[in-house]
């Protein structure tokens, strides 16, 4: 596999107390829509929120494209404590040790701050070089009227390189179509917005974009000069995703971008995100609570419980033999439209404490099948194996 677009590891998100998101770990390669589902409250927005660097993350790490460009350092400092604990009474050699580690994690700590906060600059200087060392031929073999013209250009290019951030290549859509509008801008200005930023100054280019962007979300030119509260629901969520796509990001966070609408607009934002993915070749991370509407949209899926992530699989995988007890009782709340069919569905309680025994050990993601994982303790791995008529590893050595 090819390096994966966002790579997320070990992403933990607390608010004091209260662990929002809990070591979770994933992967999306580029092309790819990635579902993230759960209940309210499971913590699929503050992930998604999270990598946009909405927030500052507690620890864990963020990569995007290759680069780090969210790091947290509660763990480090964690891990530091302990060792001072436990050099109180530790021997000179093991103290020798635990001070080598320490010194180490401090430089983790030094990385993980620097890679933070300094990303976008790196970027932006990245940038900058490639422009410089792209026009300085150019410059060098030009004389005259070509000199000038191409003056302009390196200056023009040179300063929207110095406004470039990493983080404009991720852009989300909100849940709430009207509260991620501004009331007092008008549907031009809400969705140029990030291009202005980014360092467009040229009017025309600006409003060509943007009618450009409102004809393939469904929307006309006219609607260009009217505000928010003019519109309906489903009509104020294409421009929030027009605002999204018009930065030509690599990857889109859609955050239950369809939950607020009825179902009928729902199967038209969804085609509507499906056109735009097949068109420019988006990466999408999808959260939503319809299972349904994930499956069709989604090309893996990521179950979401209290912070953790229990299980990851492809779409036709996981609902064809989902394995964590909490996946089934998400499966078996989707409604049927066959009202007989209905009648007879049974709905699945999740219980933790009656479903799993983690007494004697924490569970951990494992890769129950090739692609699929499960948040198990060993004595579950082996179950979830004979579930789906695999071998246990220690079988398949002999």
């Amino acid at each position: 596999m090819s390096e994966p677009l966002l790579r997320v590891e070990h992403l933990c998100q607390y608010f004091g107390p209260n662990k929002a998101v809990d070591d979770v770990s994933f992967e999306i390669q580029k092309g790819e829509v990635f579902g993230l589902v759960g209940e309210s409250g499971c913590g699929k927005t503050t992930t998604g929120r999270s990598i946009i660097k909405l927030y500052d993350i507690t620890s864990g790490s963020i990569y995007f494209k290759g680069k780090r460009i969210a790091a947290g350092t509660k763990s480090y400092k964690d891990r530091i404590r302990e060792a001072r604990k436990e050099c109180r009474e530790a021997s000179p050699e093991r103290r020798s040790e635990l001070e080598a580690e320490i010194a180490k994690l401090r430089e983790e700590i030094r990385s993980a701050r620097r890679d933070h906060e300094q990303c976008d600059k790196l970027y932006k200087d990245e940038l900058v070089k490639e422009v410089r060392e792209k026009y300085a031929p150019l410059l060098e073999n030009a004389q005259g009227e070509e000199e000038k013209r191409i003056r302009q250009e390196y200056d023009e290019a040179l300063r929207i390189a110095k406004k470039q951030r990493y983080i404009t290549q991720i852009q989300m859509i909100f849940q709430d179509p009207i509260a991620s509008l501004d009331p007092r801008m008008t549907v031009m200005d809400t969705i140029a917005e990030g291009l202005v930023i980014r360092g467009e100054k040229d009017r025309e280019v600006l409003e060509k974009k943007v009618y450009d962007i409102l004809e393939k979300v469904g929307l006309v030119r006219e609607h260009a000069n009217r505000y928010p509260h003019e519109f309906s629901g489903g009509q104020r969520q294409r421009i929030g995703v027009a605002r999204a796509v018009v930065m030509e990001p690599e990857l889109i966070i859609a955050d239950e971008p369809v939950s607020a609408l009825d179902v009928s607009i729902q199967a038209q934002v969804i085609n509507l995100l499906n056109e735009l993915r097949h068109e420019f070749g988006l990466t999408f991370l999808f959260i939503a609570h319809d299972l349904s509407v994930v499956k069709y949209f989604s090309d893996r899926i990521g179950v979401m419980y209290y912070g953790h992530l229990v299980e990851l699989a492809s779409s036709d995988e996981l609902f064809a033999h989902p394995l964590h007890p909490y996946t089934q009782s998400l499966l078996s709340a989707i409604p049927l439209p066959d009202p007989l069919m209905e009648k007879k569905r049974k709905r699945l309680k999740y219980d933790p404490l009656a479903a799993h025994n983690y007494g004697s050990e924490q569970p951990e993601m494992r890769e129950v099948a090739p692609g699929h994982f499960v948040r198990c303790s060993r004595e579950e791995f082996e179950r979830y194996r004979q579930q789906l008529g695999l071998q246990s590893p220690e079988d398949e050595k002999q």
